[in-house]
């Protein structure tokens, strides 16, 4: 029997590629947030109850892949309010509707829920303590979707980046070609996680939830192996075939934001392997495949 999966956030960088990865011989609905709003009680309990039915007439297993979230992490600090309701409220909302419907729902969620003060890779039940809104606001949402429904699952990952929208690929190839050199933080470290390879392992997480009973936990998701933002940027000068040492390293200090940034983000991904699945790439692997797939235009 195959997967029917409803991605809210169906449209932004993740839900994107979460299209192109799902079985073929199943069903994928992915609302965008403004044709689902999680914020909308009603308009969730009624999105989930109707895939449900459907795909169950079409002798599918239907899940959620909670794809939506308010990730405008600067701003979110004078606008915590706008994203509790979504980061916090509207998942509740929906674990509670997949409850109802018994329909395993898997969330992403983000190293922003740790204080970036570590030394090695968190665990999945490392202690949180978020520094910023964004952070505080997700890992509310983490604790309303475990503590609604027991099918529940938490994936945690970090720098993403994808075809469908902005990021940091598509920010630092740009520059590349408006700037001789650019200057980039060097004292920020993490792992950095293709879009589509982290669709790919939230599809096999989906398979394995439907084979099983196991309840729901906390996982984390990255690409393999960690760098920093300085890393990153001269690993995409050397795949677009330019000098990554046009590319100096800074200090976050020479770039103040609203939001602290942590300063480790590097998540463990023990307990995904420990649940047998596929351990995704070693990021600088995916960065290549990325790129010469057409990510950078």
């Amino acid at each position: 029997m195959s997967l029917a999966l409803l991605v809210p956030g169906g449209r932004g960088q993740l839900g994107h590629d979460l299209v192109g990865a799902a079985p073929a011989d199943g069903l994928v609905h992915a609302p965008s947030s403004a044709e689902l709003d999680l914020t909308d009680a009603a308009a969730v309990v009624d999105a989930v109850a109707s895939f449900a039915a459907t795909a169950r007439d079409g002798g599918l297993r239907p899940v959620v892949v909670n794809a939506a979230a308010y990730t405008a992490v600067d701003a979110a600090e004078t606008d915590e309010e706008r994203a509790f309701a979504v980061n916090a409220v509207g998942p509740g909302s929906l674990a509670a509707a997949c409850a109802a419907h018994n329909v395993p729902l898997l969330h992403v969620s983000t190293d922003y829920v740790f204080p970036g003060d570590g030394t090695e890779p968190y665990a999945a039940d490392a202690p949180t303590g978020p520094r910023s809104a964004y952070g505080r606001t997700k890992l509310a949402g983490e604790r309303r979707v475990l503590e609604a429904w027991e099918r529940s699952w938490v994936v945690r990952t970090a720098w993403v980046y994808g075809a469908n929208g902005a990021n940091f690929v598509k920010t630092i190839a740009r520059l590349a070609g408006e700037r001789e050199t650019l200057s980039v933080v060097d004292d920020q470290r993490g792992s950095p996680t293709w879009s589509l390879d982290l669709a790919r392992g939230l599809v096999e997480l989906a398979s394995l939830v439907v084979r099983t009973d196991v309840p729901g936990r906390v996982l984390h998701a990255t690409g393999g192996g960690e760098t920093t933002w300085c890393g990153f940027a001269r690993a995409v000068f050397e795949e677009l075939g330019l000098d990554p040492a046009r590319v100096r390293p800074c200090g976050t200090e020479d770039f103040p934001r609203p939001a602290p940034r942590p300063a480790y983000s590097v998540l463990s991904g023990a307990e995904w392997a420990a649940a047998g699945l596929t351990p995704l790439r070693p990021w600088r692997d995916a960065l290549h495949e990325a790129v010469t797939s057409g990510l950078v235009p």
